[in-house]
């Protein structure tokens, strides 16, 4: 049975949590300091260094759910049988598009807050290393569709490109005040054209420059 203390502890975490994402969100990471996460969380900042060390230890919290389940439902998708390699890459850029935009207030710390190289396997960051393991599953979506003879470099340059574009597309409507539903069914169309167009110019490019090798 969970005791009185440990149902406030658990309070008191959610409560910092809350509070560490509603600031972040509404004025950036770099601008919010721990003591004003305490006090909108209702607690003392020694309180907040009993569970979080630092603000990067909240930031990694609070993406940390988020992202392994966006992991996880790429990965579902890349190990289906049944499915196309383009069809996979269809799926796998609405998931994230449909992810980013329903985290839209979170998008920037999810992805980008305190971030290296997107390609980078050597970070120490447990948040950067689940953002790397994002893009590789990325980058495996896309290889799948290019020419198996493709260098590694060339295939890596085309999934870079394919993600910036994604990110252009959620990007321009990371700070739109429509409901994600009317949003999505309004667009939806349009995103599933995007990556048509992406799909299409990664392949047809890939193509042109092996036949000239």
């Amino acid at each position: 049975m969970v005791s009185k203390q440990e149902l406030r502890s658990e309070e008191t975490k959610r409560a910092i949590l809350t509070a560490a994402g509603e600031l972040f969100a509404k004025r950036g990471f770099d601008t919010v300091s721990i003591r004003e996460i305490a006090k909108a969380a209702g607690c003392s900042h020694t309180t907040l260094y009993i569970y979080f060390k630092d603000k990067e230890a909240l930031l990694h919290q609070l993406a940390e759910g988020p992202l392994q389940g966006l992991a996880q439902q790429i990965e579902t998708t890349l190990e289906s049988d049944v499915q196309s390699p383009e069809d996979k890459l269809r799926k796998v850029s609405l998931l994230f598009i449909w992810f980013s935009l329903k985290n839209q207030n979170m998008y920037t710390l999810f992805f980008m807050t305190k971030a290296s190289r997107i390609d980078e396997e050597s970070s120490t960051s447990q948040l950067q290393k689940l953002r790397t393991h994002l893009f590789r599953l990325l980058r495996q979506a896309v290889s799948e569709c290019l020419p198996a003879s493709l260098k590694e470099e060339e295939a890596l340059a085309y999934a870079r490109i394919y993600f910036y574009t994604l990110q252009g597309i959620v990007g321009t409507y990371t700070h739109s005040e429509e409901p994600l539903e009317s949003l999505m069914e309004r667009l939806t169309p349009t995103f599933e054209l995007a990556v048509e167009v992406m799909l299409a110019g990664c392949k047809q490019n890939a193509s042109r420059g092996e036949e000239k090798k």
